[in-house]
């Protein structure tokens, strides 16, 4: 027996690339840039990046790697702007000692852009998902304890958490989330143990206190530890420890190596990895419809866009000369 289940568009497959956009929020003009891969399928997932200290939004874009896997896997990446500090550095506002007393609400900004592109180009509201780099790593944790649920899961990169900043009621109750954590043992800016008594930065936490406290809020009780190879024979070794539970499709994942303050290491593709994360996190929501016959198939695509023939347990659309596109999965 066939069962299907449909969502329907009333809108065709959209073509996109790279764009730069401004965004107001806050009486502040905000800059970004948003990819798109070639015939991106409607409702597609959204995974934003984030540049690091007196990094840019260009930069982040040409050393992540991320628009590559966008292609190869279907999803939309938007690269947002941090705004600029009396001296002039590009800057993610998460407590900095030195940055004490400034408003920029960079939490209430990027949340509010997530659901701006959502909307605007017909993304997954259940799909968002943000990583980033250094200072865009910090801005990633910001966001995850902030509980808001329009990003549905976090991978900061050599990143930490200042405790004195702006984040309020750290460690209290929160919304478990799915936490992926990257970070170098040599990493000689951002300390993997933390250092509670920084005099630049502001003090900060250790990269295994903040994994505990996601594995706690999540109630994990398992773990998995493997070691990549090192291809290139540097001695850079990366062990992954992937926590879970029964009871939870949360999971906690820590990637440390013995490099320094990188976007990740040399034996793995970071991004990569991120993206298999975050995929396991892909709600596709659906909803029963009145067929419409008056109408007559054009095509048929999958997720990444390509055309595809008609096939069991796979989302594919069907698209309609009269404009409607349905999201249908064919079940045995």
């Amino acid at each position: 027996m066939k069962k299907i289940l449909l969502l329907l568009f009333c809108c065709p497959f959209l073509i996109y690339s790279q764009q730069s956009f401004n965004f107001l929020h806050d009486g502040l003009n905000r800059d970004y840039i948003y990819y798109a891969p070639t015939n991106l399928a409607l409702d597609a997932p959204l995974v934003f990046v984030a540049h690091g200290f007196t990094g840019s939004a260009q930069g982040m874009m040409s050393y992540s790697g991320m628009n590559a896997i966008a292609d190869q896997n279907g999803f939309a990446v938007c690269y947002p702007q941090g705004t600029v500090d009396s001296w002039g550095n590009n800057f993610w506002n998460v407590g900095y000692d030195f940055h004490f007393g400034l408003a920029v609400d960079d939490v209430d900004f990027l949340e509010s852009l997530a659901s701006f592109l959502q909307s605007n180009y017909q993304l997954s509201s259940n799909n968002t998902f943000i990583t980033g780099f250094s200072n865009g790593g910090e801005i990633s944790y910001s966001l995850a304890f902030d509980g808001s649920n329009v990003f549905k899961a976090f991978a900061p990169v050599a990143g930490t958490v200042f405790p004195n900043g702006t984040i309020n009621n750290l460690f209290n109750s929160n919304m478990p989330v799915p936490m992926f954590v990257t970070h170098g043992y040599n990493d000689n800016t951002s300390f993997y143990d933390g250092d509670l008594y920084d005099q630049f930065w502001g003090p900060y936490l250790s990269v295994d206190t903040l994994v505990d406290f996601w594995i706690n809020e999540n109630s994990l009780t398992n773990f998995i530890v493997d070691t990549f190879p090192d291809l290139n024979n540097d001695g850079n070794i990366t062990i992954s420890k992937k926590h879970f539970s029964s009871l939870t499709n949360n999971e906690v994942w820590l990637y440390s190596h013995n490099n320094g303050h990188n976007w990740g290491d040399s034996d793995i593709v970071i991004e990569q990895e991120i993206w298999d994360f975050f995929s396991l996190y892909i709600n596709n929501s659906t909803q029963v419809i009145e067929l419409n016959e008056n109408r007559n198939l054009i095509s048929i695509y999958n997720l990444l866009g390509q055309e595809h023939l008609n096939s069991k347990n796979t989302f594919l659309f069907y698209q309609y000369d009269n404009g409607e596109v349905e999201k249908k999965i064919i079940i045995d």
